[in-house]
């Protein structure tokens, strides 16, 4: 089946802080930031008519869709920008149930803080027995004290350092009250610019049964989620009191939302939680065709590089004329991403789920974006089967845009 949609991406005025605090003139989709819901059933194509009414170019990228190469909406790679007042026709297939999102990918360090972004949800065949399906946008916004957006998104200190993080963290939940007893599922996105949210859920047991999108094959405990930008984690889990988001800033807990109960579930559900059903993702038994080094290199206090920018990977900045890596489709590829920088960094790869590596080297989760530590290392593992020219990049978009990307050519 095919379903169609438009999106206009076109300034809005949100309601960022409290009712009465002032609002903020930001971007969004047909209206509102988030944008959006566009909710699809596994395997269906979606159409998606796209409308730039932003006043500059713009594109939209489908965050974490195995999709086809054209669609994948990279204006270095796979099309031109839209300028203002174009259109252009999205349509891809969604392989994959799971937790995704889309976002601008044109000056997407200042049209994803204005709030150029909104939920993509892949629903499974058979989904799982729940009462609710909440969506949890997770972001942090840069505001003066009335509301208005800190208009310094070009700051060198912000794109040699820790990238554009906020000063107002705020999840934005897709249902305010829930009974208790309820059985739900919580799809957490963090959005931001920059920030890694180690994020903390109370008021529910249950269990972590997805990761970007991708179901695990073991089911988790709800621990400390730490979501770099971009990532997302869902939750299957009983309600036992108010469902509260917090995360730890080092000093206190910072309340980002608050689902709120009302009233009681007379029949809840007894049933033991079990895992989602997988996608059929290519994987691999741990062994590799080829083995590469991603070196993660500058920023404020990195010293020199031999890039041209304030950061790059393997001592080249930005992306070239020539892929970093041209393979053949089905190459299995081990990478070892070296972080030589002082800030962490979440390396996005587009069109492809890869495994992370636990230190043991055994096959960890499917992500597409993982997360690197400042001064560490982290070994994951991709079988490069979906063709085209793929983005490689750290998801803080300010790193990004000033020389933290490159690209992989799969033939």
């Amino acid at each position: 089946m095919a379903s169609t949609t438009r999106l206009t991406a076109e300034p809005v005025v949100a309601q960022i802080l409290p009712e009465g605090s002032g609002t903020t003139p930001s971007l969004g989709f047909n209206g509102s930031t988030p944008g959006p819901l566009l909710r699809v059933n596994q395997g269906d194509e979606l159409v998606v008519n796209f409308e730039n009414r932003t006043g500059e170019p713009s594109s939209v990228h489908w965050h974490g869709i195995r999709i086809d190469n054209a669609m994948d909406g990279v204006p270095e790679l796979t099309q031109d920008a839209v300028p203002d007042g174009g259109d252009f026709e999205y349509r891809f297939v969604t392989p994959d149930a799971g937790t995704f999102w889309y976002h601008s990918h044109s000056r997407s360090w200042e049209q994803v803080a204005r709030g150029l972004y909104g939920p993509l949800i892949v629903e499974e065949r058979k989904p799982p027995d729940v009462d609710a399906d909440i969506i949890v946008m997770i972001d942090d916004w840069w505001l003066e004290e009335h509301g208005e957006l800190r208009d310094d998104f070009d700051s060198m200190f912000h794109f040699s350092h820790g990238g554009r993080l906020g000063n107002y963290g705020k999840a934005i939940v897709s249902q305010s009250a829930v009974p208790k007893g309820d059985r739900v599922r919580l799809r957490l996105i963090n959005t931001a610019n920059a920030r890694v949210f180690p994020v903390d859920v109370g008021g529910v047991e249950g269990n972590l049964v997805a990761l970007d999108g991708m179901p695990l094959k073991t089911l988790r405990p709800i621990d400390t989620i730490h979501l770099a930008p971009a990532q997302r984690a869902d939750i299957i889990a009983d309600v036992t009191g108010d469902i509260e988001f917090s995360f730890w800033t080092g000093q206190e807990h910072y309340p980002l939302a608050t689902i709120n109960i009302e009233g009681s579930n007379p029949s809840p559900r007894t049933s033991p939680i079990t895992p989602l059903p997988p996608n059929n993702v290519a994987t691999t038994n741990g062994e590799a065709d080829m083995h590469v080094t991603l070196r993660m290199q500058g920023g404020a206090m990195g010293g020199q590089h031999p890039g041209d920018d304030i950061w790059s990977f393997n001592g080249t900045s930005g992306v070239q004329d020539s892929p970093w890596l041209k393979l053949q489709r089905g190459t299995v590829v081990r990478m070892t991403m070296v972080n030589d920088t002082f800030f962490p960094h979440g390396i996005h790869l587009h069109g492809h789920h890869f495994h992370e590596l636990d230190g043991e080297g055994s096959l960890g989760p499917l992500r597409d974006t993982s997360l690197v530590d400042a001064r560490v290392s982290r070994d994951i593992l991709c079988v490069f089967n979906n063709p085209g020219k793929w983005l490689l990049h750290c998801h803080t978009l300010g790193h990004s845009v000033t020389g933290l990307k490159t690209w992989v050519e799969v033939a």
